[in-house]
């Protein structure tokens, strides 16, 4: 109704009766959006819990990198090739996911994994505090990267799979319950940097807590698996069909989405503390905080990302995420003061928060083929995670972190590249269905 007619109603009209019964029988008769079953509602809640626990798990190691890189006496370099020691085991670990997934099942791999995960944490922290040694933490690492791994791609299938069954848009909500637990952790390792605690009783302590919630919370997940893919009998068996992704050239594309938009995440989670300590002469726990106003930034970029996705569609919000962590990641690199770089961390997590979440959406778009496809994005995804650490600790000897982190806006540049990959089925254009006016 056009603002003029209801002037011109009210000039003949000073008083027009206002109907309130027709009103309130219209609102009483008006759908009402159905209650999300129990099972369906506990179901989703389980997966948050599991993301989050993914992400504090990581993110407590994270945090305390700058003090075990003092316990250890190593150069940037050589924790480079430390933190590869995660990255391998990450490797390994998604090679053998969709085979794993399909002897266990998604639930079955997401309990058993999230307790490797935590186990290798446990030994980490360990290592680092009763018997320091560079290649047993390494070995640990490797242990942890495995655990998580495997933990992603399951935990993944069984959001999708809820988000399906739920009908709503979840998987960003889903990566943001991930972020909330970095935060939580990386919040924890600042503050237990700062009250000086041991590494050891901190990443122990983290680790046991984390495996009894993990073995409490699966009992509330339901299976993942498609009902039609097990007659079949296409996806849960045999190497040849769970390596078909590997030739369809959409699903190499999300890849190298991942690709970019992981790499520009891990490098943060790697290399941002050491980075605010070397380069704006922060404190170990400055450069802890620093990592926390990023995942702080990537959160609230994830709890927004399904009514901004919903609005503009996956490949324009893909294109405007890329050139924020753009803007960001210059502002930390060439930032004059501290100030700036803080700014940059904020654009930075924001522009990094929506390239991993809607890139395995759009790899499970298809439920028939979701377990080998995100498989097979997240092994391109998890490249970044064994090329970058030892390539930026070389690259940082040589000429400081922050301007190592030119690498990644390359890798940036990439993702955006092959955005249009990311687009909907039925929607050609990578929109969102337009709205009724």
């Amino acid at each position: 109704m056009h603002p003029c007619s209801w002037l011109e109603q009210t000039a003949e009209h000073p008083h027009p009766p206002f109907d309130w019964t027709a009103v309130t029988d219209a609102a009483v008769q008006a759908p009402r959006p159905a209650r999300l079953a129990p099972e369906l509602a506990a179901w989703r809640n389980a997966v948050l819990v599991i993301f989050a626990l993914s992400g504090f798990v990581f993110a407590n190691w994270a945090a305390r990198i700058p003090n075990v890189r003092d316990i250890l006496g190593a150069s940037t370099q050589q924790m480079g090739l430390l933190i590869v020691g995660g990255a391998i085991g990450s490797i390994l670990g998604l090679i053998a996911s969709s085979h794993i997934i399909a002897r266990l099942g998604a639930t079955g791999t997401i309990r058993w994994f999230l307790t490797l995960a935590a186990v290798g944490l446990v030994a980490a922290g360990a290592v680092a505090e009763f018997a320091p040694n560079y290649w047993a933490l390494f070995a640990a690492l490797m242990v942890c990267g495995a655990g998580n791994a495997v933990l992603d791609v399951s935990m993944n299938l069984s959001g999708a799979a809820n988000e399906r069954k739920v009908g709503r848009t979840l998987m960003p909500l889903f990566h943001a319950a991930f972020s909330i637990g970095t935060i939580l952790g990386a919040g924890l390792g600042a503050l237990t940097e700062k009250l000086d605690v041991p590494v050891g009783a901190h990443l122990i302590t983290t680790g046991a807590f984390a495996i009894a919630a993990g073995l409490y919370t699966v009992r509330f997940l339901q299976p993942a698996e498609e009902p039609s893919t097990r007659a079949e009998g296409d996806e849960p068996h045999g190497w040849r069909s769970r390596l078909e992704p590997w030739r369809d050239p959409r699903i190499l594309l999300i890849g190298l989405i991942i690709l970019g938009m992981a790499f520009t995440e891990g490098t943060a989670n790697d290399w941002l503390g050491l980075a605010m300590v070397d380069g704006y002469d922060f404190s170990n726990a400055g450069g802890a905080a620093a990592f926390a106003v990023f995942v702080t930034a990537m959160t609230a970029g994830r709890l927004c990302g399904g009514m901004v996705l919903d609005r503009f569609g996956r490949v324009p919000v893909l294109a405007g995420s890329a050139g924020m962590a753009i803007v960001g990641l210059l502002l930390v690199i060439i930032g004059p003061n501290a100030v700036m770089a803080i700014i940059g961390i904020v654009l930075w997590g924001l522009g990094a928060s929506l390239g991993f979440p809607v890139g395995m959406s759009a790899a499970a778009d298809d439920p028939e083929r979701a377990t080998a496809n995100v498989a097979a994005v997240a092994t391109i995804g998890y490249v970044a995670f064994l090329i970058g650490p030892p390539l930026l600790g070389l690259l940082g000897d040589q000429m400081g972190l922050r301007s190592a982190f030119i690498v990644v806006l390359v890798l940036v540049a990439v993702a955006l590249l092959a955005s249009p990959a990311a687009r909907k089925p039925g929607h050609p254009a990578g929109e969102a269905a337009p709205r009724e006016s």
